[in-house]
């Protein structure tokens, strides 16, 4: 039996400016967007990476969601 790792939907509303070229560049993150303070993006295994992509960003908030399907157009909570 496979398992598959835990996907998750982040949603972190940051003090400045999001860290968004450096959550990019973290190793299974993808779909990162940026809205103002608010940086969107899919984290697939484990969460360390993203977690330092962070590192030295005032985190005013952070809440996950999980995700079924990446690759479809409808993610878990946009039905």
């Amino acid at each position: 039996m496979v398992i598959e790792p835990p996907t998750q939907r982040v949603r972190v509303t940051f003090a400045g400016v999001p860290p968004a070229h450096e959550v990019e560049r973290a190793s299974g993150v993808s779909h990162v967007s940026c809205d103002g303070q608010v940086l969107l993006c899919v984290v697939c295994g484990s969460f360390q990476p993203f977690l330092e992509a962070l590192r030295g960003h005032e985190v005013l908030s952070l809440i996950t969601s999980e995700v079924e399907d990446v690759t479809g157009k409808a993610l878990e909570g946009d039905r």
